[in-house]
């Protein structure tokens, strides 16, 4: 009491009466504040009190729709559901506020995560979320207000940056050489190499260490290359390889490019927070040219498998063919029983309704036009057959369907599409009544005649197993590979018969290969039969119009064989799955070794795309009737650099013949120095001099260069 101010007010009773007191004007004595260690200033770390406050972890979605409180559960459930499959929402941490008079929701909510990390997740992946034609999330972290507020209320213009020419992303298709690029991925290390057929071995254009996280990709049109992080993607391009863009994406796993290059859409699958929870599929697309996120599908992985199919198979939305016409671009998603198509850069549903195909299994667009594959197994236990489709888009018609008749069931079928668009190949794999025989055929389309004819072509032994299939590129041919033993055979089809018509006929069969896989060369003619991994790397180089084989090669535990974009180059690879002889080997179209390239840890060989020619088909023509001409100026050049090249060597040869010259004279003259002289005779003496000497003798040999009979006369 006695150290109580005496002018404190006090009641009746004589103590202080603390509601009167005003407390933020109390002074303590400076020996009190010291001993209470009052005098240290206070350290607040602003994470924990963002932790404490929760407001860290809180996020704002707003654009919900405003409805009557009778309608609050399903909202409430609908929202639930989304957001549980990012992160572990606190108990009662969702709030929906509501108008107090009329009991109508706001049209937003606010979501209190476990943690900071995951509601960042979720700003990340439900921003832009669609969940109705008109209710689309706008999703912002609680924090971010304090950052808003701060905005002043008068808007100041900043200052404007200075112009930066962007860099020319096809710069590297004006090389006067008309070399290609290509990527290699070793260890930490990203390079990119020019191919250099002269010098045989790979000029480095740019290296960078720990470029990313995962793999590389180019674009289809080689503008520029992706490299994946756990925050997104970039892309970068031009001579000096900067950054051109990046988009974010979490935890991202697929990356895929539409033709145009224009869209990027990635993907990535996230584990359940909850003992009770399934795996969530997130899939973001994005405009590569303003960075802006155009669309996002998020769900449950079983809405992004189709019947029957065992887990998530990237890419999920698969792009139509190129066009000429950007517009004219679409992407699509297989369902239960449904195909969604959409259109870019609208990214909104064809005719805002799914294409309905029951029971579909599989689908494949067409590289070249709008053109959808699908294949229906049996269903109705067998009443109703298999069906193949093709179907137009936008309009949605079918183009040709073929019912898959057979005394068995339908056991799969393998759908191949021509690089040009022209044709369209199914392998059908069937079972005999009983069950027990399987055999195959092929089902074949003709997509540039009227109706879409189409024929059904089966080998002679139609119970052979078809070890691999492929069309090639430009041409009319196609390759199959089939046989049950360790060397089967190889037969090439032609879809015209030699009097030019529309007949698939048996060009020739080519017995007992070690092959399990087929690479067209992209310009056609010239086909790699490939043993890969099993069959350790063997490969042989075949001219189909000749039907001979051009060269056999081996590149032991080979798994990877690579064409460059111009047919004239290719390349087998040991990647990482082998611990031995990484590395990659450099072919000529026809079998010719030209250099080798090993490195430990070596995961990925890309070349680099090219993008259409800008030229006609006349001129095309024009240049290959005249190619004398226009390769003499090339021939020249190689030739230049050839001669370079060897008197690059021969100077090294001279400079190091007089690097020995001059070394051996200068021991000489060390030799014959007095000095020199005297220490020898004292270490040897002279009888041990003696023994130094030497006497040269020349000796004559003479070599038979030949013997030859002749009969005498």
């Amino acid at each position: 009491m006695d150290d109580v101010p005496a002018s404190f007010p006090r009641g009746e009773d004589g103590f202080v009466d603390w509601d009167k007191v005003d407390v933020e004007s109390v002074e303590l004595p400076a020996d009190e504040i010291k001993r209470a260690g009052l005098d240290q200033p206070v350290k607040v770390e602003l994470e924990e009190a963002k932790e404490d406050t929760g407001f860290a972890s809180v996020i704002v979605v707003d654009n919900l729709p405003q409805i009557p409180e009778a309608k609050f559960g399903k909202l409430l459930n609908v929202l639930t559901k989304i957001f549980t499959q990012i992160g572990e929402i606190r108990e009662g941490g969702m709030l929906m506020p509501q108008d107090e008079a009329t009991k109508t929701s706001l049209g937003y909510a606010f979501v209190e995560f476990a943690n900071e990390q995951q509601a960042q997740s979720a700003v990340e992946q439900t921003d832009g979320y669609k969940l109705d034609k008109t209710h689309i999330f706008k999703v912002c972290k609680f924090d971010d207000f304090e950052k808003y507020q701060k905005v002043p209320d008068e808007y100041v213009a900043p200052p404007p940056k200075p112009f930066a020419p962007r860099e020319n992303t096809q710069a590297w298709m004006m090389d006067q050489r008309g070399r290609d690029q290509f990527v290699c991925r070793f260890g930490d290390e990203t390079q990119i190499f020019w191919n250099d057929p002269q010098t045989k071995k790979g000029e480095d254009v740019y290296t960078r260490t720990h470029w990313t996280e995962s793999y590389v990709q180019w674009s289809p049109k080689g503008s520029f290359l992706a490299t994946v992080h756990r925050q997104g993607v970039a892309l970068w391009g031009g001579d000096s390889f900067g950054r051109i863009a990046k988009y974010g994406h979490n935890g991202v796993q697929f990356i895929e490019f539409s033709p145009c290059e224009r869209f990027l859409a990635t993907g990535s699958t996230h584990d359940p927070t909850t003992a009770d929870g399934v795996t969530s599929v997130l899939v973001n697309f994005f405009d590569t040219r303003s960075g802006a996120k155009l669309r996002t599908f998020m769900g449950p992985i079983s809405d992004f498998i189709a019947q029957g199919q065992q887990g998530l198979r990237w890419p999920v939305f698969k792009w139509s063919g190129q066009s000429s016409d950007e517009s004219g671009c679409f992407f699509a998603k297989m369902g239960t029983g449904m195909i969604s198509v959409y259109a870019a850069p609208e990214m909104t549903l064809v005719d805002k309704k799914s294409i309905k195909v029951d029971g579909v299994v599989d689908f494949c667009w067409s590289p070249t036009d709008p053109i959808l594959a699908t294949f229906q197994p049996e269903q109705g236990l067998g009443n109703q057959p298999a069906r193949l489709s093709l179907i137009s888009l936008p309009s949605k018609k079918e183009v040709r369907s073929k019912n898959l008749l057979c005394t068995g069931s339908i056991v799969g079928v393998n759908m191949y599409w021509q690089a040009s668009g022209d044709y369209f190949g199914a392998k059908v794999l069937r079972t005999t009544k009983s069950g027990k025989t399987t055999y195959s055929g092929f089902e074949l389309f003709r997509l540039r005649e009227p109706n879409c004819p189409m024929e059904v072509v089966e080998l002679a032994n139609k119970a052979e197993k078809i070890v691999a299939f492929a069309w090639e590129p430009k041409g009319h041919r196609f390759a199959v590979i089939h046989g049950d033993g360790a060397r089967p055979d190889v037969s090439f089809y032609s879809m015209k018969d030699k009097q030019g018509n529309n007949n698939c006929t048996l060009i020739g069969t080519v017995k007992n290969k070690t092959a399990n896989h087929l690479f067209w060369s992209p310009n056609g003619r010239v086909v790699i039969l490939a043993g890969l991994k099993t069959m350790n790397g063997q490969f042989e180089f075949f001219d189909v119009e000749t039907m001979e084989t051009m060269a056999s090669v081996e590149h032991f535990m080979a798994t990877d064989v690579e064409w460059d974009p111009t047919g004239r180059f290719v390349t087998t690879a040991v990647t990482s799955v082998h611990q031995m002889e990484n590395g990659y080997h450099m072919w000529t179209f026809n079998g010719k070794l030209l250099y080798k390239y090993g490195k430990d840890r070596f995961f990925q060989f890309l070349w680099r795309p090219r993008a259409k020619s800008l030229l006609t088909a006349e001129q095309e023509a024009d240049i290959e009737k005249n190619i004398k001409k226009y390769s003499k100026r090339f021939e020249e050049i190689d030739e230049k650099i050839r001669n370079e090249a060897d008197s690059n060597v021969a100077s090294e040869k001279r400079a190091t013949a007089e690097k020995w010259k001059k070394w051996v004279e200068s021991k000489k003259a060390v030799r014959d120095t007095p000095i020199y002289k005297q220490a020898l005779d004292e270490l040897l003496g002279d009888q041990a001099k003696a023994k130094l000497d030497f006497v040269e003798t020349t000796v004559i040999e003479e070599e038979i260069l030949s013997i030859v009979e002749e009969p005498l006369s």
